[in-house]
Order: structure tokens, then C-alpha cells, then sequence
């Protein structure tokens, strides 16, 4: 089985990353974590690794430092490289480690496994691997673009898996490795509105599908859906939708 090492100080890129792989190549790899340079050229050595798709900025040792060790030691290591900024001076140096590519975050999941398809080849193959300083790369903004939809798509997820539970702006931060500041800013940016007022919103829209189902009484709809308190979900209800949910279920004729 191949071995790939991800290597990426942000847990959360690491995280996206590692899931795609686990999902589009399983049982056909095994992936290999490290949060920085150094622990990459370890975990790289002790795992007997075969590919490395390593992030370029990291704190000590460096994702370009780390490859030249690698391929110092390994000559036909297939090495890949992740970055948030488009820097002529990074392809640069990725072509001197002969890296077989350089994708920039947030990374497209179709060309990740694409790449790492061709990388897995080239390892079962023996080749040798060269970066293609002329594959196009995305615009700055176009960049920004694609990692605010990949961070969206993935606070949407979480909130999704979880709005039952009794969460908070404070759990979902935590969730996603962001201070609580710094996650609200994102939250906003990415959802136009606060999470109180996009976790409530979910909330009711959820409740307002099981009022579909006039066996189930308003209150264990609210415990369903969150709401701890079935007259605050009422109240809730009331100021959203301009009615009660036992009028709602009257109006729409579902009872």
C-alpha cells in the first residue's frame, strides 16, 4: 500500500485534505500526518512514506526545506506542494526539488485526487516526477473565493451534523480551531448574518418539516430540533414566521 504524507500546520486544511485521500483512495493508500517541516522529515522516514504533498509555509523548517532533505535522501520520493499564495519564487524552488506538482488552497478535491492519481502511478512505476511551471494557477481573487466557500461549506457541515445539540458560537470555534473573534469574523463573512441568527433560522426551517408529521406533538418537535424550551421555540416560531407552530400546521392544511 502507498503511503502519503500531508503535512500542513493548519488542522483544519490538514483535516480536509487527509478526508479527501482517506475517501478517494482507500484501501489503495494510508495517510501520514505531521503539523510542520520537521515532523514531516520524520514521519516521512519512520513511515517509509512514498509521496509527500507538503504545505510551503510552516513555522521552523519549511515545506521547500523539508522536500530538499527528502529528496536528498529519497531520489524518487514524489513530492507535491500546497500553498496559499501563488509566489513565482516558491515555483521557482519547487522545480529545483523536481516536485511533481503545486496547487494552491483551498485545493479543488477533483484536482488533488487527480494529482495524487498521477502521483501514486508515478511511485508504483519507479519514474522520475517533474513540476510544470506552467499549469495554470487561479487569480488572487479567485483564490480567496475558493477557500471562503471550502471554510463555509465546512462551518455549514458542522452546524448541519449539530444544530440538535445545544452549540454555541464558542463550540463551533473550537470545532473548527479558530478563536472566538477571529471565527465570528469569519462566520459573518461567509454567511452575511450572525450564527445565532443562522443557527435559529436553520432551526426553525428543520422544525417546520417535522410539523409535517401530525403525530408528533409541537414539544418534542422543539427538543428535535434544539430548542430546550418549547415555548421559547414557540416564541421563536411566532416572530419568524408570524404564527404559532400548531397555526402553522392549520394554515398549511396539515391538520
Amino acid at each position: 500500500m502507498v503511503k502519503i504524507l500531508v503535512a500542513d500546520d493548519e488542522p483544519i486544511e490538514k483535516a480536509v485534505v487527509k478526508k479527501i485521500l482517506d475517501v478517494a483512495f482507500e484501501g489503495e493508500a494510508q495517510t501520514c500526518l505531521a503539523c510542520n517541516g520537521r515532523e514531516a522529515m520524520e514521519v516521512y522516514e519512520k513511515e517509509k512514506c512514498d509521496i509527500a504533498l507538503l504545505d510551503i509555509s510552516m513555522p521552523g523548517i519549511n515545506g521547500l526545506e523539508a522536500a530538499e532533505e527528502i529528496r536528498k535522501k529519497h531520489e524518487n520520493s514524489v513530492i507535491v506542494f500546497l500553498t496559499a499564495y501563488d509566489d513565482f519564487e516558491y515555483a521557482q524552488k519547487a522545480i529545483r526539488v523536481r516536485a511533481l506538482d503545486y496547487l494552491l488552497k483551498p485545493v479543488d478535491e477533483d484536482e488533488l485526487v487527480a494529482v495524487l492519481e498521477d502521483a501514486i502511478r508515478l511511485t508504483e512505476e519507479g519514474k522520475p516526477h517533474r513540476y510544470d511551471p506552467y499549469s495554470a494557477m487561479p487569480d488572487k481573487q479567485e483564490q480567496s473565493n475558493m477557500r471562503q466557500a471550502a471554510i463555509k461549506k465546512q462551518i455549514a457541515e458542522y452546524i448541519e451534523e449539530n444544530y440538535v445539540n445545544d452549540i454555541s458560537l464558542s463550540d463551533a470555534a473550537s470545532a473548527m480551531h479558530y478563536s472566538d473573534p477571529h471565527f465570528c469574523k469569519i462566520f459573518k463573512e461567509c454567511f452575511g448574518k450572525s450564527f445565532t441568527l443562522y443557527l435559529t433560522e436553520l432551526r426553525i426551517e428543520k422544525s417546520k418539516e417535522l410539523l409535517g408529521d401530525i403525530t408528533v406533538n409541537v414539544k418534542d418537535i422543539s427538543a428535535k430540533v434544539g430548542f430546550r424550551d418549547s415555548n421559547y421555540y414557540a416564541k421563536v416560531f411566532k416572530r419568524s414566521e408570524g404564527m404559532t407552530p400548531s397555526e402553522y400546521r392549520i394554515i398549511r392544511g396539515l391538520i
